[in-house]
């Protein structure tokens, strides 16, 4: 029990006990402290508070992923109903626009708005342009341009449906028409497209936007139309694609006939070996070449008549020369000509006579003819010439053949079989086991008969057994459990406590003790009951920190023997010498109070 030798108790000694409340000595060593450090020291405590909330609410904030990286073209009121109905928790960043919703519902909230029908425009106008009111004094000028306007922007729409593209704009150069031919010009176009990326418009594509375009303008050509991506790469270069074009149809060709055929060899030994027991690969030697062929032939043994001309031409003359002399009048006169016979009288002899004069017989008769009962004349001279032309044919056939591009002039089959597997169903083990040569024999056959094998064009099905590797590719990994979503949740709130152990402990914790440490006066424990509180603890600080009343008092530590401690005013001897009597007589109290110097100065 502690006892003062004086009355004089110092009055800062606090409430019973000896000690004063944290609460206040915390406020008074506040008070002590020059103004800067004051608030220095408020704005770290708030720093360090507001520091700490915002590492919880970034630990309790859920992972958000941006669900459309703009709302331009959309109708935003239409998203947010169709998510908030949905339930489906959404922010929109504030710096790029874009909407984000947390990483395990995306895929929900995508098929909730497909299945609302939003869809993003491309901002393109169309023919609804011309719905609005014009105003009265409306040029024709004003009324083209709007009706061009709208005409790009129903091509950019058209054209933006394409697969793969992801937006496109078109503009047009329409000339004024003009009523004279020479000033005529032909209206062009240019085309630029926006593919999603990793995505490219085939030969094939390029030239339906080109057909699409060109024959949506009137009189407008092909050639007129150039198509340009968003790297500007030109692609509407017909001249100079036009051959890679054709090599890549042919190239698509091939392999489409490939898979064909291997898809049929898959389905009919599918259902006999199974999934996975076999593989099977086709080659195709497709010939494009274009061919054709014109052949003529002549059968010599079969003419035929194919034409006949006959000229007979027969002139006389009743009298003798006459007209214009020349080679038509100055003919030679023919000879006489009689009748052989007569009826009744003899041929008279020849030359006898002249022509035109009565002809007479052997009597000396006149011969009358008995059609007209005149006299028979004799005949003047005549010119007689007969033409004949006889055209004859031959038997020929002509034919002309042009062979198909694309024919298939070799075909290879390779077909790999696995080993059989044969169940023991004694105890149940898989053993394996080669097939046969008729079972071999079997499936070749199925293959023929499937891709339509022909022997004379060359063609080879080969069928061969043999063991498969229990390997047979990469297997893909489950992804680890730090890879999992629910992992950086747990991470951000892990990391989140353990700032905040660390903002309380090794910040907020030794500003407070060193405040609150300056109010403690280092006391030794005292067990009497003379002192109130029944004891204390006397720091090195006790003594130089008392004021000028307590400079003469003395205390005493009670105990198993009481000591006295000399006045702060004795020497440094007389405080040296009490100091080491209390050591050695209660060693324990002493190490108390030197801990409690140590805790005080951390």
């Amino acid at each position: 029990m502690a006892e003062a030798t004086t009355d004089n108790v110092p009055a800062k000694s606090g409430p019973a006990g000896g000690k004063s409340m944290p609460g206040m000595a915390f406020l008074e060593n506040i008070s002590k402290m020059p103004v800067l450090r004051q608030v220095g020291l408020l704005v770290g405590l708030a720093a360090s508070v507001a520091i700490g909330f915002a590492v919880v609410l970034w630990s309790q904030q859920p992972d958000y992923r941006p669900l459309l990286t703009s709302l331009q073209g959309m109708d935003a009121k239409q998203v947010t109903d169709t998510l908030a109905a949905s339930d489906i928790p959404y922010t929109v960043e504030p710096n790029s626009g874009a909407l984000l919703v947390k990483s395990e519902d995306i895929g929900r909230a995508r098929l909730k708005l497909a299945s609302a029908g939003v869809v993003q425009g491309d901002g393109n106008v169309g023919y609804e342009l011309l719905d609005k009111d014009q105003g009265l004094g409306t040029s024709q000028f004003m009324e083209a341009a709007r009706y061009r306007r709208g005409l790009e922007g129903e091509l950019a729409r058209t054209i933006s449906a394409l697969n793969g593209v992801k937006g496109a704009r078109v503009h047009l150069a329409i000339p004024k028409s003009s009523v004279f031919v020479r000033d005529e010009r032909k209206p062009t176009a240019s085309v630029l497209v926006e593919m999603y990326g990793g995505r490219t418009l085939d030969p094939g594509q390029v030239m339906a936007i080109v057909n699409l375009v060109a024959t949506s303008v009137p009189e407008m050509d092909r050639n007129g139309v150039t198509v340009v991506d968003q790297k500007g790469t030109l692609l509407s270069d017909l001249g100079e694609n036009s051959e890679l074009s054709m090599a890549g149809k042919q190239f698509d060709y091939t392999r489409r006939m490939e898979t064909m055929l291997t898809q049929r060899v898959q389905s009919i030994l599918q259902p006999v070996l199974g999934n996975d027991r076999f593989k099977a690969e086709v080659s195709a030697l497709v010939d494009f070449s274009a061919v054709e062929s014109t052949s003529e032939q002549f059968n010599p043994d079969q003419p035929a008549l194919r034409s006949e001309q006959s000229v007979t031409e027969q002139r006389s003359s009743g009298s003798g020369p006459q007209g214009v002399p020349g080679a038509l009048s100055n003919q030679p006169p023919s000879p006489a000509s009689a009748p052989q016979t007569t009826k009744g009288a003899a041929p008279a002899a020849p030359g006898a006579i002249a022509p035109g004069q009565p002809l007479l017989d052997a009597n000396g008769q006149q011969i009358m003819d008995p059609a007209t009962g005149q006299p028979m004349l004799a005949p003047y001279p005549a010119d007689k010439r007969q033409q004949s032309t006889k055209n004859f044919e031959l038997d020929r056939s002509i034919s002309h053949t042009r062979q198909q591009q694309g024919r298939l002039t070799r075909l290879s089959v390779a077909v790999v079989v696995d080993d059989q597997a044969k169940l023991n169903p004694a105890n149940g083990e898989i053993t394996h086991a080669p097939w046969g040569a008729e079972d071999l024999a079997r499936f070749q056959r199925l293959v023929q008969d499937a891709v339509g094998f022909d022997a004379s064009r060359g063609d080879s099905v080969t069928v061969i057994n043999a063991p498969f590797n229990p390997n047979q590719g990469e297997v893909i990994a489950e992804p680890s459990f730090y890879q999992q979503p629910w992992f950086w949740d747990i991470v951000k709130q892990g990391l989140g406590v353990v700032f905040i152990l660390l903002l309380v402990f090794g910040v907020l914790r030794p500003v407070l003790n060193n405040i609150t440490g300056a109010s403690k006066s280092k006391q030794l424990a005292l067990d009497g009951e003379g002192v109130p509180g029944g004891g204390g603890v006397i720091g090195a600080g006790g003594f130089s920190g008392m004021g000028g009343e307590l400079a003469d008092d003395r205390v005493s530590l009670g105990g198993p023997q009481s000591i006295m401690l000399p006045s702060p005013t004795e020497g440094y001897d007389a405080q040296l010498n009490a100091i080491k009597s209390l050591v050695a007589e209660d060693p324990g109290r002493v190490a108390q109070v030197v801990k409690e110097w140590i805790n005080a100065d951390e």
